[in-house]
């Protein structure tokens, strides 16, 4: 792949599972990483030590609460005090818990002004408000790329899952309006849509034993997937390598929705 030595990345949400390795794939191939924690302020400074430490790049931490999206113009500003540019923007982090209590269950008892408004928020809002602010500084640079993840929960039925799916679906379509729109500026803007994979969000599924074995059963390759199949994906979308790809979800799923 193209060498993307010397940008920067800014991940929201990449203290443990797909974030995570996210941050570890564009460390390891030279980028410099600005990424936001919600709570686990030593967890998260640990991860920014290691990245800088073993990698040789920038590395550093700031928090984040994707539930207030006016946290995200004066966390762009500190991230302009450490970093010269911003030449990617991946839109990860998601809540679960006590946030997402009336937007998680069956669809008769979803409550549309408590959590499934959070997971608007945290899903559409905050893909909105991170992309903005990368955007106007991607421009600077000649363009750019930006990635928000989404789940192959919105083209399958998963049990309890009507409120995250919709939103799923719903920050899809927001990424290829907004890959139209900055497409003059050299910014593409794709989704990687992920089959269950094996992290602490599906584990605080209820039926999380459940919807491990059948997604084995239906996977074509008879295993999870795992935070590293979704962080190749999103690094190959931020590449040269992709460079004519806009507007596109790329479903990452071990065909498990083919059956």
């Amino acid at each position: 792949m193209a060498d993307n030595k010397g940008k920067t990345v800014v991940i929201t949400g990449a203290t443990k599972g797909i974030g995570k390795a996210i941050a570890y794939k564009f460390a390891q191939n030279g980028v410099n990483v600005a990424f936001t924690y919600n709570s686990n302020e030593e967890v998260a400074n640990d991860i920014a030590k290691d990245l800088s430490e073993k990698y040789s790049i920038k590395a550093k931490a700031y928090k984040l609460n994707i539930l207030e999206l006016d946290e995200f113009k004066p966390l762009f500003l500190e991230i302009d005090k450490d970093f010269s540019r911003v030449d990617f923007f991946v839109s990860n982090a998601m809540i679960y818990g006590r946030p997402v209590v009336g937007g998680y269950g069956k669809f008769m008892k979803l409550r549309p002004t408590k959590g499934l408004q959070n997971i608007y928020t945290a899903t559409v809002g905050a893909f909105v408000r991170g992309s903005q602010e990368a955007a106007t500084r991607m421009k600077e640079v000649g363009g750019g790329a930006i990635v928000t993840l989404s789940s192959t929960g919105n083209l399958v039925y998963i049990d309890n899952y009507a409120g995250h799916g919709t939103n799923k679906a719903a920050v899809e379509a927001m990424s290829r309006y907004a890959s139209m729109e900055l497409g003059e500026w050299g910014i593409r803007v794709n989704a990687v849509s992920g089959g269950p994979i094996d992290t602490d969000a599906l584990k605080a599924f209820t039926n999380y034993e459940e919807v491990k074995e059948e997604t084995i059963k239906r996977s074509a390759l008879n295993r999870m997937g795992t935070p590293e199949d979704i962080a190749g994906a999103v690094y190959f979308l931020c590449s040269d390598d992709a460079s004519w790809i806009t507007g596109h979800t790329l479903i990452v799923d071990g065909g498990t929705t083919f059956r």
